[in-house]
């Protein structure tokens, strides 16, 4: 679930009708006291960080005074809770507080439904309240399809006490509530607390609302970076992968920066995996042998090699890993040798600088461990490759081997794309392929033709060239599966190159 910061939620419980205290956020101790002067009167400094238990750690503090409210604010910045480092505060007006309640909006995936929840007790932990005080606690399940009505929540509410004008008041917000959610496809919407002051006037003193993460491209207006569930604000690699899966739907990449800023020798693997089970299982062989893992990666699910060969670009961006770890499932449907090719182009592009070991375990896995081991052996570092019977634990005792008995290599060989006199060009989905046909003339194999799984490519007056028009190509019947490439340097002239950009790695 993608999360929003209280200040994004108020803004959207404030357009739908739910009354949310006075204030706005700030970025500085200036702009603090600029807001607090707005204000007037006592106001509430409240750190911005994904995390529970802000009061408990210190991070919501009262002033009664801009001037006050400047000095307080100048010790929350720059808090580092958890992994968020403060650096937006929540300046609002203090309300008179004489009661809590707790509201919510959730998806119940047990039931497959939205629920209302509401609670006449307010507090922490909605789950304790319901053991504790179930007489005080109500639940509402909504019909998408026949939306509930104001009144019907609150013929529900007076099973808890809610009556008169606090009925009228509470019934609507909890509309309200469940209308923001709808509109915005939340998967949560807490109200927590949602208070009553002493003039009788409800208000949302605190809310977390989270956006599901297959709904976020409908709402670019909520200014959503990353479609994850973190608890720290993306780094510069997770935007950068991101932007990956965001223009590419072909099977799964899921890529979160685990570490940073860590030194080399430390024990910080690159993490490559396929499939959850799978990677579990190879991540706890890591740990076991005294690593770390610097990231998560997952490529499966059928992913193209482009898509592949983007992951392990960007894994190996990361400076001072010690390995690379490449394990999921060890029964994968899709044809392990796509994947090996991607690799393959990363680790000479890179180029890869540490020791890598890779279990492809799955659909033509002899061809792919042949091609990413025959593939990379002029590399100045060790590549094995493994199949399904050989053990995440075995393959993680290989890479502990590896990397204990390593020296790097003096120099390694930085990559030059080539840049052909006569170059034969077609874009792809995510990328272009360009052939350099002085070189694909004087081919004997034409290999690129033979191992073009798709079969896009023919040979035409002795040179290889598209079998379908240029706009089949670019919009995916070129399925990316970099052959034109692998192959061709391979077991051909070195004809073939697929150039494939990813967006803010690049230098």
């Amino acid at each position: 679930m993608a999360r929003l910061h209280e200040y994004q939620g108020k803004e959207l419980l404030e357009k739908v009708g739910i009354p949310v205290p006075k204030g706005r956020p700030a970025k500085s101790p200036d702009e603090v006291r600029e807001v607090a002067r707005e204000l007037g009167g006592k106001v509430m400094l409240k750190i911005q960080a994904w995390i529970t238990g802000r009061a408990g750690i210190g991070g919501i503090k009262v002033a009664d005074s801009p001037e006050e409210a400047y000095e307080v604010s100048r010790e929350l910045f720059g808090m580092e809770v958890g992994n968020f480092k403060v650096d937006t505060l929540l300046v609002e007006e203090k309300l008179d507080i004489e009661k809590e309640y707790f509201a919510s909006l959730i998806v119940d995936d047990v039931e497959g439904k939205p629920l209302i929840l509401f609670s006449s007790v307010g507090g922490t932990g909605i789950e304790e309240i319901a053991k504790k005080h179930p007489e005080k606690v109500v639940k509402i399940y909504v019909d998408l399809l026949n939306p509930i009505k104001e009144f019907e929540i609150r013929n529900k509410l007076r099973s808890v006490g809610i009556s008169g004008r606090e009925l009228l008041q509470v019934g609507g917000i909890l509309h309200k509530l469940f209308l923001l959610a709808r509109k915005y496809d939340t998967r949560s919407a807490e109200i927590n607390p949602l208070v009553k002051t002493k003039l009788g006037k409800f208000f949302a003193a605190d809310c977390r609302i989270a956006v599901d993460d297959y709904a976020v491209y409908r709402h670019p207006e909520l200014g959503i970076e990353i479609a994850r569930e973190l608890d720290r604000p993306p780094t510069e690699l997770d935007r950068i992968a991101y932007r990956v899966e965001e223009g590419d739907y072909r099977g799964t990449f899921y890529f979160i920066q685990l570490e940073q800023n860590f030194k080399k020798g430390e024990g910080y693997i690159g993490f490559h995996g396929a499939g959850g089970g799978g990677s579990m299982m190879s991540m706890d062989a890591i740990f076991n042998r005294g690593y770390k893992i610097a990231n998560f990666c997952d490529t499966s699910g059928n992913p193209p090699a482009s898509k592949v060969y983007r992951a392990a670009r960007i894994i190996l961006s990361q400076k001072n890993i010690d390995g690379y770890f490449g394990s999921g499932s060890g029964v994968a449907s899709q044809e392990q040798f796509h994947s090996a090719r991607g690799l393959v182009k990363a680790f000479r592009e890179a180029p890869l600088r540490v020791p890598a070991v890779i279990r492809l375990g799955g659909n033509s896995e002899d061809k792919a461990v042949q091609i990413l081991t025959e593939y990379t052996k002029d590399l100045p570092v060790s590549v094995e490759g493994y199949k399904k019977n050989d053990t995440p634990d075995y393959c993680a005792e290989r890479l502990d081997y590896l990397i204990k008995n390593f020296k790097p290599p003096k120099e390694v060989k930085k990559f030059a794309p080539p840049k052909p006199k006569k170059p034969y060009r077609f874009k792809t989905l995510t990328g272009e392929v360009v052939l350099d046909h002085d070189k694909c003339a004087k081919c004997e194999t034409k290999v690129c033709v033979q191992e073009c799984v798709p079969g896009i490519l023919k040979i035409e007056n002795g040179l290889p060239v598209l079998a379908i028009s240029e706009e089949e190509a670019k919009k995916g019947k070129c399925i990316e599966c970099l052959a034109c490439e692998i192959e061709c340097w391979a077991r051909g002239n070195k004809g073939g190159y697929v150039y494939l950009p990813i967006e803010g790695l690049e230098g």
